[in-house]
């Protein structure tokens, strides 16, 4: 088993595992929402069912340990990759249905429990086959496919779906009102389908890829444990992280956090692509799909990088205020987006840019005080799971709502009303304690 381990380089299937992690979580989250939109399917609807299927990513921590009851992990990661592309293809045959909406909800339902479930096990391969210098060395692999995933996702797919959509509505010139709009559901219809056929295709090639190239690892038989074992592992964790010095203090400080994050997330691309009439900005597919692929995703990449720089040469405690008042900066953008409605692809761009950078230099710092104030201790690695799913759920809790508000409101009020609630997240921020001393004021 050794040998085999040494033959097979971890360059091989790091960056193939995390693209395949990457990939459903951004169509389901982000693509999906475009998606449904150019299906005419209203905000308040895609807003409350993209955000309830996200609920596997928020609970994963919770059936994580009975993985390691059968086979192996290798087994669970080929596993969900296969069935996660035979789905998509599914969703791809369900967008000619008459009820197309709830089918593919439905069907996104079982793709977010398969990718949860990847994740775990994806995670658990990385620090079960790679030694601690192995983890460090591959950690860059790891995250920038991960993010390649989602420039593909995000910014391919749906540049795709723009030129499908183009190739098949043709020339309009001859129609009328009512042609025209059928002529562009169909268009719609067509591509999505192709879009999602494509990621079906490509989660089952990596799948049946790393069939050959992940490596095997120890079979959960050799350290198999009982479910009454489990159970116990499983509360005895849940005690401990709620034991922790000022964990209701960290709890609301994580959901409030990103709490507008989580109102925006579904309703800015619904945005970009309603018209102008209903204060939309009225942008393409392929518009959308550029800004957020490329100039959004590098935006977010430096972001990211610049904002580990910062906490490395002021530490964590005197750059976190700092950190999460960049991180609302993509709030008063969209507001003066929805405002004033600028036609300039430039400035919308840019509105995206600072968005992108925004969550890319603030996001870093409440990663890393889920590490060092939340996770530390004996059960570390669970107690980060833990702080990202309640992270997660602060999200997903505003998203369901965002759209009937949103469709209440209007975009614009809606943005303005954004950007006053985050003044719970700069006061909780301002006095959230630490419990352990910041490494960088060790001297």
């Amino acid at each position: 088993m050794e040998t085999k381990k040494k033959t097979v380089s971890p360059i091989t299937w790091v960056p193939t595992l995390y693209f395949a992690m990457g990939m459903p979580f951004v169509v389901l989250n982000m693509v999906s929402g475009l998606m449904f939109k150019g299906l005419d399917v209203s905000d308040s609807q895609i807003a409350l069912w993209t955000s309830l299927i996200m609920f596997p990513w928020t609970f994963k921590p919770l059936w994580s340990p009975f993985l390691e009851m059968y086979r192996t992990k290798k087994f669970f990661a080929v596993l969900t990759q296969i069935a996660t592309g035979i789905v998509f293809g599914l969703i791809a045959l369900a967008l000619n249905l008459p009820h197309f909406f709830a089918v593919s909800i439905a069907l996104m339902a079982v793709i977010a429990f398969s990718g949860a479930t990847h994740d775990v096990v994806a995670d658990g391969i990385y620090m079960s086959e790679l030694s601690t210098e192995d983890q460090s060395k591959y950690i860059g692999w790891q995250g920038a496919f991960y993010n390649i995933a989602k420039i593909v996702a995000s910014g391919g797919l749906v540049m795709l779906a723009g030129f499908l959509m183009d190739y098949y509505t043709g020339d309009t010139s001859k129609m009328d009102a009512v042609q025209i709009a059928a002529s562009r559901h169909h268009a719609s219809v067509v591509a999505w389908m192709a879009v999602m056929l494509l990621c079906g295709v490509v989660m089952m090639l990596l799948g049946l890829y790393h069939i050959k190239m992940l490596p095997r690892g120890v079979k959960s038989s050799d350290t198999r444990k009982t479910g009454r074992e489990v159970w116990h592992e499983l509360i005895e964790v849940l005690s401990d992280f709620f034991r922790k010095k000022h964990i209701l203090y960290y709890i609301f400080f994580i959901i409030l956090y990103r709490f507008c994050e989580g109102f925006v997330m579904k309703i800015v691309p619904l945005f970009l692509k309603a018209s102008r009439a209903s204060q939309g900005l009225g942008m393409s597919e392929k518009e959308i799909g550029t800004c957020y692929g490329t100039f959004g995703a590098a935006a977010f990449v430096i972001g990211s990088i610049l904002a580990g720089y910062y906490i490395a040469r002021r530490g964590l405690q005197k750059s976190l205020f700092f950190l999460c008042c960049v991180f609302n900066l993509p709030f008063f953008a969209y507001t003066l987006l929805a405002i004033y409605q600028p036609q300039q692809l430039w400035i919308i761009g840019g509105g995206i840019v600072l968005e992108y950078f925004g969550y890319g230099f603030g996001f870093v710092g409440l990663t890393l005080f889920m590490m060092q104030q939340i996770a530390p201790g004996k059960h570390q690695m669970a107690h980060y799971a833990f702080a990202s799913g309640i992270m997660n759920l602060g999200m997903m809790i505003p998203g369901t709502i965002s759209g009937f508000v949103s469709d209440w409101l209007g975009y614009r009020t809606f943005f303005i009303v954004v950007l006053l609630a985050t003044i719970p997240a700069f006061l909780i921020t301002w006095f959230v304690p630490f419990t352990y001393p910041d490494k960088k004021s060790i001297k």
